[in-house]
């Protein structure tokens, strides 16, 4: 079994300062001193109003960071900011691999960089409050991860770069206009999957599978748009797709429990709400032995039959390389969004056997992690 990363710290470092801006750091307090004496010497000398004074001299982060112009500076620290809409194993796997390409860029906690990440814990309307504490803290980056968690900085902000990630429709999010460079203070990476790459899949696993099970949040666009697609593609190879929505994570076992007995297998995208409440799935797969099919690494780990999946960790890593180019002064608005195009087959044959699936060997030949032997 292939063990899983170390995670980072949710809040990572800092430094010596509570804040590079707090007005109890000395340095601060020498360079505002500075700066303050600075400034009303060009107002006597040059009679400028001072409500006019410039930018630098008033007090406060947001005056005196721009929004990503620290990192150009070279003296003070890159700041990053990481909004998740939830925690779960594959959210946080991206953001620990965003973290580590940042680090081996060079950019130190505490040193180099000012690293902020927060939970909004599920709910849409902290990750809008944490958006706005977010704008408020002028950062060179923020980083949604996930749809809910993007629509709020975006809306938050046009001017701070967002570079987002594990967005399924980062156009039907409306977040960019197409995949294109946005011209605006919007890119990053989707974790779109190919629907018939994942029908396929299933039938490699269930060949005789007819009639697929699909929990969904209704009010997830990334799911919505999945489930549309899965439908799409199923419909025409002959095949159904019985759904089952989840508006809560406290519904998803429920949801479950409603496809016992209408379906050969059960489908789960890239869908927060579902993921963060998995073992209830699973717990039904097991016990009606339906096998369960997902669309990430971790929840096979946590119990899944099998997955043709993006390692979320590998999509952290291009995210970090994403935000390293805006930190070195390209403008989001000139970047492409991109998507993921490795994809890997993760298998647990413990869980294929309590979900009474039979796993071939060549498929097994071909997985590239194998869990459960």
């Amino acid at each position: 079994m292939v063990s899983a990363r170390s995670s980072a710290s949710a809040s990572v470092g800092a430094p010596a300062c509570a804040s590079a801006f707090s007005s109890t750091c000395p340095s601060f307090s020498r360079r505002l001193a500075a700066r303050t004496v600075a400034a009303a010497a060009l107002v006597l000398v040059s009679g400028m109003p001072a409500t006019l004074m410039p930018a630098w001299a008033e007090d406060g982060a947001a005056a005196n960071a721009p929004a990503g112009g620290a990192a150009g500076m070279g003296k003070t620290p890159a700041a990053v900011s990481v909004l998740s809409i939830v925690e779960h194993p594959s959210l946080d796997a991206l953001r620990d691999g965003l973290h580590d390409e940042l680090k081996a860029a060079g950019y130190e906690d505490g040193k180099t960089l000012k690293w902020a990440y927060q939970s909004a814990q599920g709910n849409p309307g902290t990750a809008a409050q944490i958006a706005r504490k977010f704008v408020g803290d002028r950062p060179d980056v923020i980083v949604p991860i996930a749809t809910p968690a993007a629509q709020a900085v975006v809306a938050a902000t046009r001017d701070i770069p967002v570079v987002y990630n594990a967005i399924t429709d980062p156009v039907g999010a409306r977040l960019v206009k197409s995949m294109a460079p946005s011209g605006t203070n919007v890119t990053g990476v989707s974790d779109r999957l190919v629907a018939e790459q994942q029908v396929a899949f299933i039938r490699r696993v269930v060949p005789a599978a007819k009639r697929v099970g699909v929990i969904y949040s209704p009010g997830e666009a990334n799911s919505v748009t999945a489930k549309r697609q899965m439908q799409e593609v199923l419909e025409r190879q002959g095949m159904s797709l019985v759904e089952a929505a989840a508006p809560r994570s406290v519904d998803v076992g429920q949801a479950a429990q409603r496809l016992v007995g209408k379906v050969d297998v059960i489908y789960t995208s890239n869908d927060n709400n579902v993921i963060s409440a998995y073992e209830a799935v699973i717990k039904v797969a097991n016990s009606a032995k339906i096998p369960l099919i997902c669309a990430d690494r971790s929840s096979v780990q946590r119990g899944a039959t099998g997955a043709m999946a993006i390692d979320y960790y590998t999509m952290g890593r291009q995210t970090g390389r994403m935000v390293l180019r805006v930190l070195r002064g390209e403008k989001p608005g000139d970047m492409a969004s991109e998507t993921s195009d490795r994809l890997d087959i993760t298998l647990n044959l413990a869980a294929a056997k309590k979900q009474g699936a039979t796993i071939s060997p060549e498929l097994k030949a071909e997985a590239k992690e194998v869990f459960g032997e």
